[in-house]
């Protein structure tokens, strides 16, 4: 922390008071013709403008980035917010209006985040060629550099708004280390297939608190690389990859304020996933509702048939 010393802040006060204080003429050494002038000021006096016990001044800046690793702050894996409650809806803020691309060329999704193969995607796959560079989108501290079994080579990095993204199946690493502060566009390391990859590709997630949000809600993947909107409100909806198809860009209804997110969680449709075993009239009954009702919001019949996985809409 930088401190002013007692001497630079007596000076400081005499010239405030050479400015609009008393002051007296300088006798035997004065310039004929000039009028030179001498502060009068009791040192003592001046002491009393400080703080009783304070002889420097705190000159710590106001707009110092906040401390984004005081919590749970674990550089060993890439889950740090395990049994973290989050409530909903969460406000993230941005400070920028875009961001840095995350490959350094045109970007080409070519897998959503959604619910694949049975299973959620949470993340957004862009194609790139093994050894091309990746980039952080913003400003933040390192907080993973490693391998993990299913990512591969990767990387995270939490960000002073508290999101976290997450880039995987690296090749190679760049220099970053955990706990390096890092700028927007930092050089992060090459793009690969590390890790459960079928072919080169960028896996980028974006996480609060361990909470994976839908990247699309938050930027547009374009060469724009616009940040959808500086506040935005999520709620449980845009956090849930089976409610989306990997294969589809998904239908935003952006929040930005909190009364939009409380009338859209009202609103909020659920989805149920067929397990081994389930019939509609098991499915109707486990959620209080009528076979015909799931069958109209679901365009299907009462006597389709049912696929594990197959996700079904209930009103």
């Amino acid at each position: 922390m930088k401190r002013i010393n007692k001497t630079l802040v007596v000076c400081l006060l005499a010239s405030i008071y050479m400015a609009y204080g008393q002051t007296k003429r300088v006798d035997s050494r004065q310039i004929p013709g000039t009028d030179i002038i001498k502060p009068e000021f009791d040192l003592e006096a001046l002491e009393a403008y400080l703080p009783q016990g304070q002889k420097e001044i705190d000159s710590t800046p106001t707009n110092q980035a906040p401390d984004i690793t005081a919590q749970y702050w674990d550089t060993t894996q890439v889950r740090a917010h395990k049994n973290v409650k989050v409530d909903f809806p969460f406000k993230i803020e941005f400070q920028d209006s875009t961001y840095h691309n995350p490959i350094g060329k045109k970007m080409v999704v070519t897998s959503r985040y959604g619910w694949r193969w049975r299973r959620n995607h949470n993340g957004i796959d862009i194609d790139l060629i093994s050894g091309d560079s990746i980039y952080s989108l913003f400003d933040g501290v390192v907080r993973f550099v490693g391998y993990s079994s299913g990512h591969g080579r990767t990387v995270v990095v939490r960000h002073y708004n508290g999101l976290e993204t997450t880039y995987a199946h690296m090749s190679k690493y760049g220099t970053v280390k955990a706990n390096d502060s890092i700028s927007k566009g930092a050089f992060l390391g090459y793009g690969g297939r590390s890790g459960n990859a079928r072919g080169s590709h960028l896996h980028l997630e974006a996480k609060y608190k361990g909470v994976p949000i839908h990247p699309e809600y938050l930027f547009t993947f374009d060469d724009s690389r616009a940040v959808r909107a500086k506040t935005i409100w999520v709620t449980k909806k845009w956090t849930q990859a089976y409610r989306y198809s990997s294969r589809r860009k998904p239908k935003l209804d952006l929040y930005t304020t909190e009364p939009e997110a409380l009338a859209g969680i009202k609103a909020q449709k659920k989805i149920y996933i067929v397990k081994r075993g389930d019939t509609l009239s098991r499915i109707a009954q486990k959620n209080q509702t009528r076979i015909s009702a799931i069958c109209k919001a679901n365009h299907i019949k009462s006597t389709s048939t049912l696929r594990i996985g197959q996700r079904l809409v209930i009103d």
